[in-house]
């Protein structure tokens, strides 16, 4: 596991999207039924059956995706909860909605910390409204790609970790050799400065094996971290490769000797 900190990599103008990011995933979560902020959700089993029909409504449900409406017994939500399904209902918009959900506390902090540090370059490299269709295409492609893997999945799948992957994907390989302060838990949390594309390529491949070997449990959606990060780096890769300089002067001079 990777903690990223830091990273010594400065912008030239405020990062609006992703603080906006930020700021409104932490109001989703603490104005929903997970933060225990609001008295209103109830508290026991009245509190477990609101946090499950919630997650059911505005999670994305894999299955969904590729198939029809899994049985309400199969999402998770208890039958004394209520009908799960109430309400209109678009697979494809819970794609964009579970984006701005998070399961806990630790799955909130976890999930900014790594916007904060990496998206700020990114968004200013791509410049405010690229970043932002960026972060949206990356979020989707990246939960398409978990559920056509996982097409029998019928948990609620939430979380921004998709959409910031890649986010890190573009990250690493527009600023390789920017230096990153992280923290290595087996290392005792001591806070070390590395390139990016060791801090980056050591966290891909922790996702990576965690995908082939299901190493999370259900819920983590490691797959999804997978196809984030490769989606990111491959359109960094694609529009902001260098040009060939042979190319562009051959071109001028076929373009100077014509009559």
């Amino acid at each position: 596991m990777v903690i990223p900190v830091y990273d010594k990599n400065p912008v030239r103008r405020t990062p609006v999207v992703t603080y906006g990011l930020i700021a409104l995933c932490t109001a989703v979560f603490l104005l929903g039924p997970l933060s225990g902020f609001l008295p209103a959700y109830g508290s026991g089993h009245t509190l477990a059956c609101r946090q499950a029909l919630y997650f059911d409504r505005w999670g994305v449900v894999p299955a969904e995706l590729f198939g029809g409406r899994p049985p309400a017994a199969a999402l998770g939500v208890p039958a004394d909860c209520g009908a799960a399904d109430p309400y209109p209902h678009s697979p494809y918009l819970s794609v964009l909605t579970s984006m701005f959900l998070h399961a806990s506390w630790l799955h909130l902090i976890g999930n900014m910390l790594f916007l904060y540090v990496f998206g700020d370059n990114v968004e200013n490299r791509m410049g405010r409204l690229r970043f932002a269709l960026f972060y949206l295409a990356a979020g989707y492609l990246a939960t398409y790609g978990f559920a056509l893997a996982h097409a029998d999945d019928a948990q609620s799948l939430v979380g921004a970790s998709g959409a910031i992957s890649g986010a890190l994907g573009a990250y690493l390989y527009l600023y390789p050799k920017a230096r990153v302060t992280s923290l290595f838990p087996f290392l005792f949390f001591v806070p070390l400065r590395f390139p990016a594309w060791m801090v980056l390529g050591f966290w891909f491949v922790l996702q990576w094996f965690a995908a082939q070997t299901a190493a999370g449990g259900p819920g983590v959606a490691y797959l999804a971290h997978v196809v984030g990060f490769a989606f990111g780096f491959v359109c960094a890769w694609a529009c902001y490769r260098p040009r060939s300089k042979l190319g562009v002067v051959a071109g001028t001079t076929q373009g100077d000797a014509q009559p």
